[in-house]
């Protein structure tokens, strides 16, 4: 609690993350066995490599493992956008990152609302993926109007939910009693809901423009797809899913398997057939596909020099492939990937000195014991002294490639397929009301906030140049 009696935006958002969580266990069995998998896997490895186990004690991260999750959602309309990001800002999630889904024939746009400082972070890793569906993208005019008139009979909020909303922000945050009703009312804006708000024949004509945009219009709101928990060896749980029962989609998105992992790696279990009501119906006689399980495993954030080279490795490796990465050509692209990340540096001292990842920065138990003896000249004098540490920061955000990957594994489109526009980084922002934040400065805050607790507290008194 905090001294005005509002509780903390980061407690409401890890309460409302476990609440999330177990609503979506309740919809969707399968989840449950997902999480029971990734925990198995975690702590064998934990167990098996001590180095991994220092590094993430080291950071943290060891602390927010098994509460760590991503959910995804897609709204319709930018009213519904806007109405979205003032509920997670009750929770402390800011829009980071804009992402055009649209070249890989995902008809939306998305951004990340997320915490965006580093003890937030550690409080709660929640992040929710969010995508506005374009309805300029549909070709059909006639289609175009029957899903704008669909979108805006519907109220994706709960009346108390609105209400909580505007108190938050009229008052500065929330009371215990508020926030647990909050988080309560908040729920049912992503709760899935089999009876559908469209006849069968609107259903089929949306579907057959897009199946995201029957998934997006069709509905009360916007369920959520899925909520993804974090492994730390994403190969072994694709290997494992077939045995419990998943299918897994065919390759694991993003970088190849490293000694030093960097950036996102995804993969999932496909999506659910699910038994749905349509508005000419008395009972679930339809059926919808779109929500599925996926996994990550998240590594280090990338600078700019890094993100670039990570960018052309990637690219050239599936221009070589010359398709879309399927289950045909799984074995082939893995090796492609193997092949042309050669070239990014595997070790974390290759990756620091090359400016390729940004890292946070620790005072040993010698760089302290020697804070009123010794001075030096630059943070790398210290780091050569054994007085700081380092460990690179962790990736909080998403891959567009990897996010279309998984996107089009489940709802089972054409790879190759492309929409007929460019994204609009300002449209997204007008919708939103307030500008993405830019990830990469995030890092590079964070980066340096470590290097100046270091240099305080290895040298109180010094007025040195800190070498970034």
């Amino acid at each position: 609690m905090q001294d005005s009696g509002f509780v903390s935006p980061d407690e409401i958002r890890a309460h409302f993350s476990c609440a999330m969580s177990e609503m979506y266990q309740t919809e969707v069995p399968l989840y449950g066995a997902l999480l029971e998998l990734v925990a198995e896997t975690n702590n064998e490895l934990l167990h098996s490599s001590p180095s991994v186990r220092k590094h993430l004690t080291q950071t943290g991260e060891i602390q927010r493992l098994s509460m760590e999750r991503h959910g995804a959602i897609r709204v319709g309309t930018v009213e519904e956008l806007a109405a979205i990001r003032r509920l997670f800002a009750v929770m402390g999630m800011q829009p980071v990152g804009y992402y055009d889904l649209g070249p890989a024939g995902v008809p939306v746009h998305s951004t990340a609302f997320r915490a965006v400082h580093e003890d937030s972070l550690q409080a709660s890793p929640f992040r929710v993926f969010t995508s506005l569906l374009r309805l300029e993208l549909i070709d059909n005019p006639d289609l175009q109007r029957l899903a704008k008139s669909i979108l805006a009979k519907r109220s994706i909020f709960t009346p108390g939910a609105l209400a909580l909303i505007a108190r938050a922000e009229r008052d500065g945050g929330l009371t215990k009693a508020d926030a647990a009703s909050f988080i309560r009312e908040a729920l049912e804006t992503f709760r899935w809901h089999t009876h559908a708000t469209v006849t069968a024949n609107e259903y089929t004509k949306l579907h057959d423009q897009h199946r995201l945009i029957a998934d997006v219009v069709a509905f009360k709101g916007p369920h959520i797809n899925h909520l993804t928990p974090r492994t730390l060896d994403i190969d072994k749980v694709q290997a494992e899913m077939a045995a419990r029962g998943m299918s897994p989609k065919a390759v694991v998105e993003g970088p190849p398997r490293r000694q030093c992992p960097i950036l996102l790696r995804q993969t999932s279990f496909k999506a659910l057939e699910e038994h749905v009501a349509f508005a000419d119906q008395n009972g679930p006689e339809g059926r919808h596909t779109a929500r599925f399980g996926e996994i990550e495993q998240r590594g280090a954030a990338l600078t700019p020099k890094g993100r670039a080279l990570y960018d052309r490795l990637l690219n050239a490796a599936r221009a070589e492939l010359g398709e879309a990465p399927t289950e045909r050509n799984a074995v082939r692209y893995a090796a492609l990937l193997v092949e042309q990340f050669e070239a990014f540096p595997d070790s974390l001292d290759e990756m620091r000195r090359q400016q390729l990842a940004y890292f946070r920065y620790f005072p040993t138990e010698q760089g302290l014991a020697a804070r009123h003896v010794e001075r030096a000249s630059s943070l790398q004098a210290l780091i050569d002294a054994g007085h700081v540490s380092y460990e690179p920061l962790v990736y909080e955000d998403f891959l567009p490639v990897s996010a279309a990957g998984i996107f089009q594994s489940n709802l089972g489109d054409n790879g190759n397929a492309r929409c007929n526009s460019t994204g609009s980084q300002a449209e997204l922002e007008a919708a939103l009301g307030v500008p993405v934040l830019d990830e990469m400065k995030l890092y590079e805050s964070s980066q340096a906030r470590s290097i100046d607790l270091c240099m305080e507290r290895c040298q109180p008194n010094s007025m040195i140049t800190m070498h970034r």
